[in-house]
């Protein structure tokens, strides 16, 4: 896309997080016009993060991609970022709203797990893994609503951990179709499960009582996170809009009639929805 204007970057970038990334667009609809452009920025960078494990079929391809974009980051890159829509309105973003690159970094980073098939040890590195993800998408998010703050980095971080603790049960299906464990192994034993019974796709009484611990887990984090929302600016809530997704996810998930390897089959519509009825309500208002 070398020579493109800016505009169409942008629209690539939209594009891409509609595609990938339905419920961060969605949310981005309910956020003035002046910071969607940085937000779907922000969230395509994710988005192109997030789906390297997908692009490619052994780690060392995965770990040149993320270098890459480390590299771009960093300044040492090799070729200019022109011909990629996304490095260049995320360099517009982390230029117009001073978004900490470090915090960037530690993203692309953290997500070099996902290239191999080691188990997640314990929920000690579950939650440091989520913090720097997907919490760390969260406040870099209310970085370009507001002005950063400790209440908004420490709603940031609840909110976080159960949106990733809640992802990781809903990737199960995924997941374990490729052999990979996100969920604790530390977990899994504590109650006398393992990587084969995820592997093998077939819920167990053991099984079961290790996804209701994680999503007890979310659950609290939830509750605090909402709790918290009413600390920070109005035009920060927005952002946070997810959560409400999560609440509906969680519940659905915590029914002892549901199959985790089942995917969720909800549309777009019916999530789009969900954040527009949230919106209205006291909490995001």
């Amino acid at each position: 896309m070398s020579g493109a204007d800016p505009g169409e970057a942008a629209r690539f970038c939209a594009n891409l997080v509609r595609s990938y990334d339905f419920a961060r667009y969605a949310a981005t609809l309910f956020v003035p016009s002046d910071r969607r452009r940085a937000l779907l920025a922000l969230y395509a960078f994710n988005a192109e993060i997030s789906r390297v494990r997908e692009q490619v079929t052994q780690p060392l391809p995965g770990e040149i991609r993320l270098q890459w974009w480390t590299d771009m980051l960093a300044g040492t890159g090799q070729g200019g970022v022109e011909g990629n829509p996304v490095a260049a309105e995320l360099l517009l973003a982390i230029h117009n709203f001073r978004l900490p690159v470090e915090s960037l970094r530690r993203l692309i980073e953290e997500h070099q797990f996902d290239l191999y098939n080691d188990p997640m040890p314990s929920m000690a590195a579950l939650e440091g893994y989520i913090n720097d993800t997907t919490a760390a998408l969260l406040k870099l998010g209310a970085d370009i609503a507001a002005r950063p703050s400790a209440e908004i980095e420490h709603l940031a971080r609840h909110a976080g951990l159960a949106q990733g603790l809640a992802q990781v049960i809903a990737n199960l299906p995924l997941d374990a179709s490729r052999r990979q464990l996100f969920v604790p192994l530390q977990v899994l034993q504590q109650h006398g499960s393992g990587i084969e019974e995820i592997f093998a796709g077939k819920q167990t009484p053991k099984l079961r009582a290790a996804l209701d611990q994680l999503i007890g887990e979310a659950q609290r984090h939830l509750k605090t996170a909402f709790g918290l929302l009413a600390d920070v600016p109005p035009q920060v809530r927005p952002i946070f809009l997810p959560l409400a997704l999560v609440r509906r996810d969680l519940a659905r998930m915590s029914r002892a009639d549901t199959d985790p390897f089942v995917p969720d089959a909800r549309s777009r519509l019916s999530k789009l929805w969900t954040l527009w009825r949230a919106s209205r309500s006291r909490q995001f208002a």
